[in-house]
């Protein structure tokens, strides 16, 4: 059932309002990348010496232009690990309007949802962020003793705080923030397994480009699906 909502959420890019999100959330993930490697060219210009001299060689020139070159590559590498806090950044800025666009669509009958403020979406936007950068800082060390296995590490710990934000923001905006809590708890493994399904294809270098907007998507159909399913409150 969780490759369902994936899978609908990919239906739904030829939306005109799906769409429209779609593409700023291209634009905000490839700023940040540029940023990011325009930093990393300025580094490498400061550090690099115009020519340096080797034995048996004499001097090396175009040092800088060739690291430069060669930076590109290791920024595509770079990528894998950034758009993890751009997914995390991009719930606060951009995942009302992708959960509006999806239940306009699939789930109409409803009424409009209350939505969170735009100071909490914020304010929990940028605590996940820190969150999840903290926590993978603290996770190097497990991936180093990982050895084959970092990767899953990787995937396991990255799923598990982007399924718990993503879902939360989604839920709160029909449940507010003590229902969406509940709802998650009741059913944190299947939260668990679909932010790892997000976190495996935020590794590959251009088509994670997308994933934050269609991740926004499926855990609108999922928190739909779940909710659904759960009890009706006592009183």
């Amino acid at each position: 059932m969780i490759w369902i909502d994936f899978l609908r959420a990919l239906g739904q890019i030829g939306d005109p309002k799906f769409r429209r999100v779609l593409w700023l959330g291209l634009g905000l993930a490839v700023a940040l990348l540029v940023a990011m490697y325009a930093l990393l060219l300025g580094v490498i210009q400061w550090v690099t010496p115009e020519a340096l001299m080797l034995p048996f060689i004499g001097e090396v020139r175009g040092l800088g232009a060739l690291l430069s070159f060669a930076s590109l590559f290791l920024m595509i590498g770079f990528s894998v690990f950034l758009m993890m806090p751009v997914a995390s950044a991009f719930t606060g800025l951009f995942l009302e309007d992708v959960a509006a666009a999806v239940e306009d669509r699939h789930y109409s009958q409803l009424p409009p949802a209350q939505g969170a403020t735009i100071y909490e979406s914020v304010v929990d936007s940028i605590n996940y962020f820190f969150v999840l950068i903290g926590v993978n800082i603290l996770a190097l060390a497990l991936y180093g003793f990982s050895g084959p296995f970092a990767i899953f590490a990787f995937w396991a710990v990255n799923g598990y705080l982007l399924g718990r934000e993503y879902f939360t923001m989604v839920a709160m905006r029909r449940l507010g923030r003590q229902g969406a809590r509940d709802l998650r708890k009741r059913n944190w493994l299947t939260v668990w397994m679909s932010g790892t399904l997000m976190a495996v294809p935020l590794t590959v270098p251009f088509v994670n480009l997308l994933v934050p907007v269609l991740g926004a998507a499926a855990f609108t159909h999922l928190f739909h699906r779940l909710s659904s399913r759960a009890p009706a409150p006592s009183g």
